[in-house]
């Protein structure tokens, strides 16, 4: 029976669990440690990949029948796909501990105990796991492209932001890291498990494209061709380039749709996963 001088408990706001999931995620100072030292490898990568090309430029191969004459990529190489990889593998990893911290430690009980709207709990999650990893990814992409970009400004092959397909190579370059992170959020929400969400994770971001690859059947490449990586790669394709992602090439419009598509899913995934199932 209620106190009547207590009164009645007052209803969490979504502003208090979005302030209650930044403590926690705050206290994983090795997970921020991750994301951090994700980044700074792969902008150490895009740059490496530059400065050993120096070389190369300076001193471009003969052109002869069967290679067309030497042209530079700087998209290609200072914004590659290893590392676009790391950064993405990282911001899976901390999407799915934001979900399987808890269940592992059973402070998923008293969470939804003070806040039984399991919607919001699950909404307050994915927008600081958003925020954090989409900050990372534009902060590796934007330092990757205007750094090397700039180390070439004196071979003359450099590219500005202005140039056709840059802007959109950035921004796909910044967003495949926030998709990548309410990916590993489903896959935390739906296995549970530390070992099994990152089994997934790399399952889905790196093995099961191998299964969609090549260019022999095209219902197949058209299905990897909307897989999360196989997407940023289509969105950084340089126009004015060599560059080519062999035979039937998703669309700029079909790679755009996919990325929004994946984090879509992923988040109604976490929700309706969370909503169902028992703790």
């Amino acid at each position: 029976m209620k106190n009547p001088l207590l009164g009645a408990a007052p209803v969490a706001r979504f502003g208090d669990l979005l302030a209650a999931e930044w403590i926690k995620m705050r206290s994983l100072r090795s997970t921020y440690w991750v994301l951090v030292l994700s980044a700074v490898v792969a902008i150490a990568i895009n740059v490496n990949a530059v400065h050993a090309d120096l070389p190369y430029i300076d001193q471009p191969p003969p052109p002869t029948h069967d290679t067309p004459p030497f042209k530079y990529d700087p998209l290609h190489r200072g914004m590659n796909d290893i590392a676009a990889a790391i950064m993405a593998l990282a911001a899976a990893a901390f999407g799915a501990i934001t979900v399987f911290g808890e269940y592992a430690t059973g402070m998923i009980r008293t969470t939804l105990a003070a806040v039984p709207d399991r919607r919001a709990v699950v909404m307050a999650k994915v927008v600081p796991v958003t925020a954090i990893t989409f900050l990372l990814g534009a902060t590796a992409s934007v330092t990757s492209f205007f750094t090397t970009n700039a180390m070439l400004a004196s071979r003359h092959v450099g590219l500005s932001i202005h140039d056709p397909g840059c802007l959109r190579a950035v921004a796909a370059y910044a967003l495949i890291v926030p998709v990548s992170g309410l990916i590993g959020l489903a896959f935390g929400a739906v296995l549970r498990h530390a070992t099994a969400s990152i089994i997934g994770v790399v399952g889905l971001l790196f093995i099961v494209p191998m299964l969609f690859g090549g260019d022999r059947y095209r219902p197949l490449k058209e299905i990897g061709n909307h897989l999360p990586m196989a997407a940023r790669s289509r969105l950084g394709l340089n126009p004015d380039s060599y560059t080519t992602l062999g035979a039937y090439p998703g669309t700029i419009t079909g790679a755009w749709i996919a990325l929004a598509a994946w984090a879509a899913v992923s988040v109604a995934l976490a929700v309706t996963v969370v909503r169902r199932r028992d703790v």
